[in-house]
């Protein structure tokens, strides 16, 4: 039975950055091991390509159309239950070390009368995380523990992130600002012992060995490899440019491009990564943030050894979205680009049911909203079907139900209203969604006010021709045009009832004294 949950997110982490999904020079043999003893899933995808509806589509199981948070700063709304909430029903707790990228429907709490600072309103404040420490990165955080952290080592500064995390020194001494990607080539001024992916990892061992005599479920969220993409000595020079993997990008794809797309390339980042310099001197850094973390994580599996914790703690591997890093004239995530939508996923399952699949790659498709069912499984908890839309990875592996169809598509959904797109574009706040379904050959694109786009993945896996403008193109556009609107009639909508409740209540107006249409 498994006992524990241990369930690791990484940030902006591309699915072929590393060395078992395929990277040729990148070294991460601790991932690797997990994978080995557990299942690599090959074709895995999120709901957003972008931090905080992703995340939010991890925690509920639920697509964004249903949980409603679109975009970073859009609060999840107080009715959706995350998997905290799910397993605070059974009396359990989900700690958390990292990041949660969580905003709280603080409206709602108003609204409900319910103090912030009381134990309701501090899980529904973090999203019914119990916090180990909450650090989200990305942005100077004075007052939190990692500054304080910093502190007490030392680095004596009112926002010791922006001063020594993210900031370097150049060669003459000078100290320069990471937040310019020109100085990724440089080391943190930070030393690696206390940089943002060893203070995360610590804390993880620290709560498991706390935790040794008692079940626990644990998300352990790293910030990293997301910019800024300064890395402490020595990862920082760890990789070579020649070391990376080449740019997938053609000239003509920036010919009659769609407009969002073209739209996107005129951002800040789009514009500096498609330099080559920016290339050359970024990619190496991201690559040491990866080095960096599955180091930390061989720390980790070795406080599992310590606490004989791989006999029954389920572990889930995996990253909010990827980076473009280059690739298609891109900078940053977002758009429906397989570099972006894919992720890498790992799942470790304990139970002696899952021997027989130990080590095997696995073809399915698989979405974040399979993770809380999963864990609400490992944890033999009920799935709450009338909302969770994900499935179950221990299905497959534990191979239960062999001869049952696994799906055969995914969706993933973007609202760039909060972006500069929108203004080029021209667009109103509410006329900036896209949608994406993908199977194994098709992927097709469903943009308000625009038309649409469609690859074959099968002959164009890297995404470079928009076939949707030819005419013999027409039949499969009219088939996942129906695939979408099938899709959005089967979101979990009907959420404050359960189908076994409607399920007894059918049919029985007589009971309750209601008659219809007697004569």
């Amino acid at each position: 039975m498994t006992r524990n949950v241990l369930f690791i997110m990484c940030d902006q982490l591309r699915a072929d950055h590393l060395a078992c999904y395929g990277h040729p020079y990148l070294r991460t043999p601790n991932i690797d091991l997990l994978a080995s003893r557990g299942n690599r899933f090959s074709n895995a995808f999120v709901q957003s390509g972008v931090c905080g509806p992703s995340r939010m589509s991890f925690y509920t199981g639920r697509y964004v159309s249903s949980h409603g948070a679109s975009w970073n700063c859009v609060p999840l709304s107080i009715g959706e239950m995350t998997l905290g909430a799910h397993l605070a029903e059974s009396g359990r707790r989900l700690a958390l070390c990292g990041k949660s990228h969580f905003t709280a429907d603080q409206a709602a709490m108003k609204r409900l009368a319910i103090d912030g600072d009381s134990e309701l309103g501090v899980l529904l404040r973090e999203g019914h995380f119990t916090l180990v420490d909450r650090y989200d990165g990305h942005r100077a955080e004075p007052v939190g523990s990692y500054a304080q952290y910093l502190r007490g080592r030392g680095y004596d500064s009112e926002d010791p992130w922006s001063d020594f995390v993210i900031s370097a020194e150049d060669e003459n001494g000078q100290v320069v600002n990471g937040w310019h990607m020109r100085h990724a080539r440089l080391p943190a001024r930070v030393a690696e012992a206390d940089s943002e992916t060893a203070y995360t990892t610590r804390q993880a061992i620290d709560f498991i060995e706390r935790h040794r005599d008692a079940p626990w479920v644990l998300h352990l969220s790293y910030v990293k490899p997301h910019w800024p993409y300064i890395a402490p000595a020595p990862y920082h020079d760890r990789y070579s440019p020649e070391q990376c993997l080449p740019v997938v990008r053609r000239p003509d794809e920036r010919d009659g491009a769609h407009p969002v797309t073209a739209a996107y390339r005129q951002h800040e980042e789009s514009r500096n990564f498609a330099r080559d310099e920016v290339i050359r001197t970024v990619r190496p850094a991201y690559q040491g943030l990866i080095e960096q973390i599955d180091d930390h994580l061989g720390e980790l599996w070795e406080a599992l050894d310590r606490v004989d914790g791989w006999r029954d703690t389920l572990i889930v591997f995996t990253s909010d979205h990827g980076d473009f890093l280059g690739d298609h004239w891109l900078g940053e995530k977002e758009l429906f680009y397989d570099t972006v939508q894919r992720v890498p996923f790992i799942v470790y399952d304990p139970s002696p049911e899952a021997d027989a699949t130990r080590g095997q790659v696995r073809d399915e498709l698989v979405e974040a909203i399979d993770t809380v069912p999963t864990i609400l499984d490992a944890l033999e908890l009920p799935p709450v079907r009338e909302r969770i839309e994900g499935r179950s990875l221990l299905t497959l592996t534990r191979q239960r139900g062999v001869h049952e169809p696994w799906r055969d598509a995914v969706f993933s959904e973007l609202d760039y209203a909060f972006r500069e797109a929108r203004l080029l574009l021209g667009r109103a706040p509410d006329a900036c969604r896209g949608w994406m379904v993908r199977t194994s050959q098709w992927k097709y694109l469903h943009w308000q006010g625009f038309a649409p786009q469609l690859y074959d993945l099968a002959n164009d896996p890297q995404e470079f021709h928009d076939l949707a403008g030819e005419a013999s193109m027409a039949g499969v556009i009219d088939d996942m045009r129906a695939r979408l609107l099938q899709w959005f009639c089967e979101r979990h909508t009907r959420t404050t009832i359960s189908d076994a409740a409607v399920a007894a209540d059918t049919h029985r107006d007589r009971q309750a004294g209601v008659y219809y249409g007697l004569w």
